[in-house]
């Protein structure tokens, strides 16, 4: 079958491609590479530059006769979206809605969205499944929520089926060492621990070391991105299968704190990584644990590779031969 991967150049979208590929799929990539990078692409898959804000370029490459449409072309720093809003709502909202009407127009059997954990807010009860309340904390987890319902409308008016994949906290890499390219101006955890690990930055922040929590940081569920990507393939699979659309959520069932994390991290690089605490950010829930009962029940799905060790080793392999910035 064809797929099209809208943002396959980027960090998760370059696994979830390279998930499709091994799996026997033909793939394109369309990207804008404003933020994916030109070595995430492969030679087995075709690519096509473009941006979902352009209708022209995303309509004529979205009516080659596609099966299925990943869509991962979203801005997701969470403490950016509560800063500027209206980028947000161009890039995440216009851009999607643009993405679901070109997957109708051109007769799409399943668009998979990339959906957050961040839709849901403050927990209302751990670890949190997919009937938890929906009361996103920050404008992108409202994006994100806002995006669902539309997809939820679209199936049924005009037959567009879906999954909606829930991620909580993507880390690592490619496990085989095929994916290489870093992330631009990475926001989560573990790509900045590195950085630092790497001397590309000098130390980095704790947000907040006072929350109700063994430690005092935020706890959160990562999830191993190759782990992410054979989700994106079985979802798509269950989808086309039952005619059915989906959500689920993605995590490790596992949470971890900042410094665990960090304290980790700095036993595999064997760098100091310095940290400095700093005050807490607006939006940050202090804990963040899935369930993926559902997953394993509907798709017959397990992660693999997300364990802390392996989420840190397949990062600091890309990460160690980086060089530093030089001195200022």
């Amino acid at each position: 079958m064809n797929i099209l991967v809208i943002g396959g150049a980027g960090y998760i979208g370059s696994h979830v491609t390279r998930e499709f590929l091994d799996r026997g799929y033909r793939v394109t990539v369309f990207d804008n590479l404003s933020t994916g990078r030109e070595e995430n692409l492969f030679s087995d898959a075709e690519f096509v530059r473009g941006d979902i804000l352009d209708a022209e370029s995303l309509s004529a490459v979205m009516q080659r006769g596609f099966d299925g449409c990943v869509h991962m072309a979203a801005l997701k720093a969470a403490g950016e979206s509560m800063l500027e809003p209206e980028k947000y709502s161009v890039r995440n909202i216009c851009g999607t809605i643009g993405v679901i009407n070109q997957a109708v127009a051109s007769g799409i059997r399943c668009l998979l969205f990339s959906s957050s954990a961040a839709i849901f807010g403050s927990p209302a009860y751990l670890p949190i499944d997919e009937a938890h309340p929906k009361e996103p904390e920050n404008y992108y987890g409202f994006t994100k929520l806002e995006i669902e319902r539309m997809l939820e409308w679209y199936d049924r008016l005009k037959g567009l089926k879906f999954a909606s994949v829930r991620y909580f906290n993507a880390a690592g890499y490619d496990v085989r060492g095929r994916i290489r390219g870093l992330e631009r101006n990475p926001a989560n955890l573990l790509p900045v621990i590195m950085e630092t690990a790497a001397g590309i930055r000098s130390s980095l922040s704790v947000f907040g070391d006072d929350y109700d929590t063994r430690d005092g940081s935020c706890i959160r569920d990562y999830i191993h991105v190759s782990d992410l990507a054979s989700a994106h393939v079985l979802a798509f699979e269950k989808v086309i299968e039952t005619g059915e659309s989906l959500a689920i959520n993605l995590g490790s069932e596992t949470g971890v704190t900042v410094f665990e994390m960090l304290e980790v991290s700095r036993r595999i690089t064997g760098r100091p990584i310095p940290a400095t605490i700093a005050p807490r950010r607006a939006g940050d829930p202090p804990n963040l644990v899935a369930t993926s009962a559902r997953a394993h029940a509907l798709l017959g799905w397990k992660p693999q590779y997300s364990d802390l060790d392996t989420l840190v080793e397949s990062t600091w392999n890309v990460y160690r031969d980086v060089p530093e910035k030089p001195a200022s």
